[in-house]
């Protein structure tokens, strides 16, 4: 049974000791959720080292928002993937799309940062998304296969089972954020399936794609029921831990219907 990723992205958001507190329930909360879901959380860079105490004893994964391709150098305010594996970290937030919008982040950073990512085995998650305009233009697919096709250009079929892709449609992310119809993450999904497929052949089944934007109370239990959805990249809705863990309760129990049918 195939793994349901969940798992959500800080961003600016909590201090040190609010991400601990989260943290720790989370834990507790964790216990209890069956196996097949792989839950993460992605907090500020400085709050990375109190939190990795209390995640290395627990099936949560640990994952840094963002990182430059570099092992070092004259980089004022970046951290390297040598920093961040020595952390003993899991994953890598790649190509969000605020870095995109605010930091001016490229496809082919964003593939420099992939490989430096996989050769210090970190997961990179890369978050791609078309904005309003493509989807206006009917766009959407081209922009999402080019961010796709450039971000693991030159990675191995290999190198690509470890990779995550989470598709975060920008117009459906944030504060003013539209969700979207289930039926068009579907198609969405689908079309991402079949580049991946395309660019890795049968490891394209196995890589991992998660949707996120505006995932909320009302849309989750549909969004993780889609075929080609292996997880969901949440915001707001993961930020207050007893909201979140509604959620995670029924995506368990959603989890254990589904293993006891196939079983």
């Amino acid at each position: 049974m195939k793994k349901l990723w969940i798992g959500t992205n800080w961003k600016m958001t909590k201090t040190i000791a609010e991400g601990i507190a989260f943290t720790t329930r989370l834990k507790q909360i964790s216990e209890t959720l069956p196996s097949a879901i792989q839950l993460f959380i992605i907090p500020s860079h400085t709050a990375l080292v109190p939190i990795k105490e209390f995640t290395s004893d627990s099936s949560i994964y640990l994952g840094a928002q963002n990182m430059h391709w570099e092992d070092g150098g004259a980089y004022t305010g970046e951290i390297s993937p040598r920093m961040l594996a020595e952390m003993g970290l899991d994953l890598i937030e790649l190509g969000h799309s605020e870095r995109r919008q605010y930091f001016n982040e490229t496809d082919e950073a964003i593939n420099k940062k992939v490989h430096a990512a996989l050769a210090y085995a970190l997961k990179p998650l890369i978050c791609i998304g078309e904005n309003a305009d493509h989807k206006h233009y009917h766009i959407s697919k081209e922009t999402l296969a080019s961010q796709l096709k450039i971000s693991l250009h030159g990675v191995s079929k290999q190198q690509a089972k470890n990779v995550l892709i989470a598709y975060e449609p920008v117009w459906a992310i944030g504060e003013q954020g539209v969700p979207a119809d289930a039926a068009y993450v579907a198609e969405i999904h689908d079309f991402l399936r079949q580049t991946l497929i395309g660019l890795f052949e049968e490891v394209g089944l196995e890589i991992p794609i998660l949707y996120g934007g505006s995932v909320n109370h009302d849309n989750f239990l549909e969004y993780s029921k889609l075929e080609n959805v292996d997880g969901l990249f949440i915001g707001r809705a993961a930020w207050d831990i007893e909201q979140f863990k509604e959620i995670l309760t029924q995506l368990g129990a959603q989890a254990a219907q589904k293993k006891s049918y196939i079983g």
